[in-house]
């Protein structure tokens, strides 16, 4: 009976045994992807296209707008058919302006294919630095601390945003956007001693 009682406790406490002994850390990848000239450029042109679409669907409800003034203007002057008409293209304009609005601002739409296209330069560089920082760290999980994940306590000495900016060239303490670098070398990121090399993480 006692022997039973061992191994199951020794079973329960296996798995955490296991995963004790494995090596993890983090990312902020929000504050990474917000010192990045690249994903900051992106932003910007994503503005660019919301700022133009969105001009293009207020000039059609605007033209919209205008031919229902005049028709109310000119109603009394107009025949049946010429009213239907009228109503008929009123209708077809109004149909086409939700239309387009679905097709820009709509689920999976034109907005959203722009996003994905542009936002694909900088989170592959991020994702590829990850890897890279993993491999040399020797982690087993590296979780996002931006991602929906909810990390509740997270102990600094398992924070590797450092060492992924570092493999992007970017500085943790410059203004968000711009480049940190010169002549091809970091300008004293944070967590550097006096030789320039980054502080080891246990």
């Amino acid at each position: 009976m006692k022997k039973g009682i061992i191994f199951v406790l020794l079973c329960a406490f296996w798995p955490t045994v296991q995963a004790s002994a494995q090596k993890f850390g983090y990312v902020d990848t929000e504050f990474v992807y917000s010192k990045m000239p690249e994903y900051q450029k992106a932003l910007s042109e994503i503005d660019k296209f919301t700022d133009k679409w969105a001009k293009d669907i207020q000039d059609k409800y605007a033209d919209i707008e205008k031919m229902q003034r005049a028709y109310q203007a000119e109603e009394i002057l107009l025949t049946d058919e010429m009213k239907r008409d009228r109503q008929r293209l009123l209708s077809d304009k109004e149909r086409e302006a939700r239309e387009y609005n679905n097709k820009v601002f709509g689920y999976e739409g034109m907005l959203y294919q722009k996003k994905k296209e542009l936002m694909r330069t900088p989170m592959d560089m991020v994702i590829r630095a990850i890897e890279k920082v993993s491999l040399q760290k020797k982690l087993d999980f590296m979780f996002d601390k931006a991602s929906d994940f909810v990390m509740l306590y997270t102990n600094p000495r398992h924070d590797y945003t450092e060492y992924v900016m570092e493999d992007l060239g970017l500085d943790m303490n410059a203004k968000p956007g711009k480049p940190n670098t010169v002549a091809g070398t970091v300008t004293n990121p944070a967590g550097t001693n006096a030789d320039n090399k980054p502080t080891t993480k246990q």
